[in-house]
C-alpha cells in the first residue's frame, strides 16, 4: 500500500477515539443510541476528510444508505455485531484503502477460540463454491465438492452478504472473490457467524451429503503473507531464449529491502541485461502484488516510454484538509491549490514522495519489445496504477483477471486511523489519485485483461499457473 506520514496522524478524528481499556469485555454490549450516533459521526467525518468518499456513490444514495444503517440499528450490540452493521456501509465507498477493522482485543479473543470453518473454497464465474481444502476431523469430504448450505443458510445468501462486506476500487468484484478464495473462513467466521459446529451440505457426483464438522483456530490455515511471497526475493527476473521472465512481488521499499534487494539497482541492472541479450519479449508476473511505493511502480514504467508521459493526472484532497497544512506542517506539505471547487496537491518541500505525479521521463534502457502482464483480482493500490498506465498507452498486453485496483486510480497516500468508542478502528486515506488515462475508460472498474482467463476448480486444486502457460504458448505461436 502506499506510504503513510506519521506527521499526519493526528489530523482527524481525535473526538471519536475511545480510551484504552483496563480489561477487555468481547460481550460487552452498546446502547443504540450510541452506536447510531457514532455511526452518523464517523460518516460525517469521513465525507470531510476523504476526496473518494463520492467518487462512485453519489450524496443523496449514501445519505439513504447512512439512514437505513442507522435505522436497522434496534438493539444493543457488541463490537462484533456492530461491525456487521457498519462494514457493509463502509464498502458502498468503494475504496480498497478505506476500511473498519475489529479491535485488536476482539481478534486477539476470536484467535483463542476455534471457531473458523474448516475448509478453504473455490468460487466460480458461476457463483458456484466448491471444496478444495479440508482441514477438519472428517476426512470424509470429498475435494472439489460444491457447498449448499453451511448450518442451513445457503451458500448463495452467504456470499451476496461477504461479497457485500468486502472493499474494492469501484464495482470490482475480482479483488473480492480471489480474497474469498484465500480466507473464507475469516469473512465467514466475522460475516456470518462465531460457531465451533459446523454442518457442510454438498453435492459431489450428482450426491447430496451433509458432513457435520468442528471449528478450528486460525494456525491451521496459511497467512496472506504467504501468498504474497513474503519469505521470497520480491523481485526475480529469468531469460529464456528471446523471452525474459520478471517477477515483481511488490513494489513496496520496505519489504524489498528486507530481502536485500535496492528496486532502482535491480530496474537498471534488469533492462541492461534485455537490452545486450536482444530480448523480443518480456513476461511480468504481478499477481498478489498488493502496491507498495509509489515511486518504484513509476520508475519501472519509465522503462516502457521512449518519450516523456504522464503517470498521474492530478492528486486531490478535501478543503478540510487543504486547511490542515498550516504551521508545523508547512514545514512538510505546500499548500494544496483551489482550482473550481477541488483541491490540488503539490509536491512537497522536504522529500521527493510526490516528484512522480510530474511528467516523467523515459529510462535509459526503456524496453522496446512486446511486453506481457499477469494479472489477478489481488493485484491493487500502485501495483494497478502501473498496469493502468501501461495498459493505456498500449505498452503492454495483459493476461489474467480484472486488476482489483481502479483503472482510473485510488484514494490512498496518508492513511491515518482512527477508532470508535466501541474498540474499533477506522482507515482514511487522505488523497484522491487520477491516473493519466482515458477517464471514460473502465470507470468503477479496474484494468480489463486483453485475454481473460478464469481457473477451473480442478485448475485451483492443481495450482496449475494457467496465465504463465497461457502467455508463453502465445509467444511460442507469434
Amino acid at each position: 500500500m502506499k506510504l503513510r506520514f506519521l506527521v499526519l496522524l493526528l489530523l482527524l478524528f481525535s473526538k471519536l477515539s475511545a480510551q484504552a481499556q483496563a480489561s477487555y469485555d468481547p460481550h460487552k454490549n452498546y446502547h443504540p443510541d450510541s452506536l447510531k450516533r457514532w455511526t452518523t459521526s464517523i460518516m460525517t467525518e469521513l465525507a470531510k476528510k476523504h476526496p473518494g468518499f463520492y467518487r462512485y456513490t453519489t450524496k443523496e444514495r449514501f445519505d439513504f444508505l447512512i439512514d437505513s444503517t442507522t435505522q436497522s440499528i434496534k438493539d444493543s450490540l457488541n463490537e462484533l455485531n456492530f461491525y456487521r452493521k457498519i462494514k457493509p456501509l463502509f464498502a458502498q465507498i468503494g475504496c480498497l484503502h478505506t476500511g473498519v477493522s475489529l479491535s485488536e482485543p476482539y481478534n486477539d479473543f476470536l484467535n483463542s477460540t476455534s471457531t473458523l470453518l474448516p475448509l478453504e473454497v473455490f468460487i466460480d464465474q458461476e457463483r458456484r463454491v466448491f471444496v478444495t481444502k479440508n482441514y477438519s476431523d472428517n476426512p470424509s469430504i470429498p475435494l472439489s465438492a460444491e457447498i449448499l448450505t453451511i448450518n442451513d443458510r445457503p451458500i448463495a445468501n452467504v456470499l451476496t452478504t461477504l461479497i457485500k462486506a468486502i472493499p474494492a476500487d469501484g464495482y470490482n468484484e475480482t479483488e473480492k472473490i480471489l480474497l474469498l478464495n484465500h480466507r473464507f473462513a475469516f469473512w465467514y467466521q466475522t460475516m456470518i457467524e462465531v460457531n465451533e459446529h459446523f454442518a457442510v451440505e454438498v453435492r459431489f457426483q450428482e450426491q447430496i451429503e451433509t458432513f457435520a464438522v468442528k471449528g478450528v483456530n486460525k494456525a491451521v490455515f496459511p497467512t496472506m503473507e504467504t501468498l504474497e511471497s513474503a519469505n521470497a526475493k520480491q523481485l526475480t527476473m529469468d531469460i529464456v531464449g528471446n523471452t525474459g521472465i520478471l517477477t515483481i512481488h511488490s513494489f513496496a521499499k520496505t519489504a524489498i529491502k528486507r530481502n536485500g534487494q535496492q528496486f532502482e539497482k535491480f530496474l537498471k541492472s534488469t533492462f541492461k541485461n534485455l537490452k545486450d541479450q536482444h530480448v523480443e519479449n518480456l513476461v511480468i508476473d504481478l499477481r498478489y502484488n498488493s502496491g507498495g511505493t509509489d515511486g518504484n511502480a513509476a520508475l519501472l514504467a519509465s522503462y516502457f516510454f521512449d518519450k516523456p508521459f504522464r503517470y498521474w493526472e492530478k492528486i486531490e484532497v478535501t478543503e478540510a484538509i487543504a486547511e490542515e497544512i498550516k504551521g508545523m506542517y508547512r514545514l512538510f506539505f505546500r499548500k494544496p491549490v483551489q482550482k473550481d471547487s477541488t483541491y490540488l496537491w503539490k509536491k512537497s518541500w522536504l522529500t521527493h514522495e510526490f516528484d512522480y505525479y510530474q511528467v516523467q521521463k523515459p529510462a535509459k534502457h526503456n524496453f522496446k519489445g512486446q511486453t506481457y502482464l499477469l494479472t489477478n483480482g489481488l493485484c491493487m493500490s500502485s501495483c494497478s496504477d502501473f498496469i493502468a498506465i501501461l495498459a493505456h498507452n498500449k505498452k503492454a498486453l495483459v493476461v489474467g483477471q480484472e486488476s482489483g485496483g481502479g483503472y482510473q486510480g485510488n484514494t490512498s497516500g496518508m492513511m491515518p486511523k482512527t477508532s470508535i468508542p466501541t474498540g474499533l478502528s477506522v482507515t482514511v486515506p487522505l488523497q484522491k489519485y487520477t491516473n493519466a488515462v482515458d477517464p471514460k475508460t473502465n470507470v468503477g472498474r479496474g484494468t480489463i485483461p486483453h485475454y481473460i482467463l478464469y481457473p477451473s476448480v480442478a485448475d485451483w486444486i492443481n495450482k496449475k499457473d494457467l496465465e504463465m502457460e497461457f502467455v508463453l504458448k502465445l509467444i511460442a505461436g507469434k
